[in-house]
């Protein structure tokens, strides 16, 4: 005969450091808005994108995603007191402006903000003209 074992699972409190500086990551494509929140030491403590909130197609890339997307990820980290933050964008797309006035409205004090879109020095070859 079969019997049901009761299991007791013991909950561990979870001890949240905190962090009152960090690091913003802001990754705005013509596709997507990535936002990534680090410790200053680069460990990941939050991060949010267009595609998880919803979003789909050309919408993911429109300012008002972006904003969204920075009020999603600020939700995440509140548990862990950030207050201060330098802030680095990179790529082209239309929400990286939006971003950045997102994280400022949603209660984080920015320290800095640089821009770190690469840029390419004539590195890689293009691809060949299109032949139908």
């Amino acid at each position: 005969m079969a019997e049901t074992v009761k299991k007791n699972k013991s909950v561990k409190n979870k001890i949240v450091r905190q962090i009152p500086r960090g690091h913003v990551y802001i990754q705005a494509t013509y596709n997507n808005t990535i936002v990534t929140i680090t410790d200053p030491s680069g460990n990941v403590i939050g991060w949010s994108n267009a595609g998880k909130l919803g979003f789909r197609g050309p919408k993911k890339a429109t300012p008002y995603a972006a904003s969204i997307i920075v009020k999603d990820a600020v939700e995440k980290v509140k548990d862990y007191g950030l207050k201060e933050v330098l802030v680095f964008v990179k790529g082209v797309g239309m929400g990286r402006e939006s971003a950045v006035r997102s994280l400022y409205t949603n209660g984080l004090n920015l320290l800095s903000i640089k821009d770190v879109t690469s840029v390419p020095h004539n590195g890689c070859r293009p691809p060949g003209v299109r032949r139908v």
